[in-house]
């Protein structure tokens, strides 16, 4: 009886490690262009219009500093500050702002999130990534957290 129980308990904890396991992620690079950063923008501009969506989108370098912005007619105010620490999560800790957001969802060690400095856990940042090296970070808000991923992917693509 201790026996399977004492195996139940280890497997667990060897899941809960794998879980944890983070990807390896790619390092910093030189610092978006501006001229990159509109292309990023337009991209994403493109997405957004192509579903009507109204959002705010901002780019920013491999340090987190505003490279390039644009909020859409109607979208609320709120979703500018919120598009912007979207993109420096993403580029801060070099991963897409949903990584946090599901860790939130999961619960137990993922709330500690909540208490990390400058990580927004909502979908909608993601690094850029170009010649395997990160050069800043997209982050959008205004509509749906899977809207907003989706129009930030739209942006990420235009480096590829």
């Amino acid at each position: 009886m201790i026996m399977p129980r004492l195996l139940l308990i280890l497997a667990l904890g060897l899941a809960g490690s794998a879980l944890r396991a983070q990807a390896p992620v790619p390092p910093y690079g030189a610092p978006i262009a501006l001229s990159a950063a509109k292309r990023v923008l337009a991209a994403a501009q493109a997405e957004a219009a192509r579903n009507k969506w109204n959002v705010a989108i901002a780019v920013v370098d491999s340090g987190g500093h505003l490279v390039a912005f644009e909020r859409h007619d109607s979208t609320q105010y709120g979703s500018i500050d919120v598009a912007l620490e979207k993109a420096k999560t993403a580029a801060a800790f070099r991963r897409p702002s949903k990584v946090f957001q599901d860790g939130v969802a999961g619960g137990g060690e993922g709330l500690r999130t909540l208490k990390l400095p400058g990580a927004t856990p909502i979908e909608g940042g993601l690094p850029l990534v170009r010649d395997g090296v990160i050069v800043g970070a997209i982050g959008v808000s205004g509509v749906t957290s899977a809207q907003d991923g989706q129009i930030a992917a739209a942006g990420v693509a235009i480096l590829k």
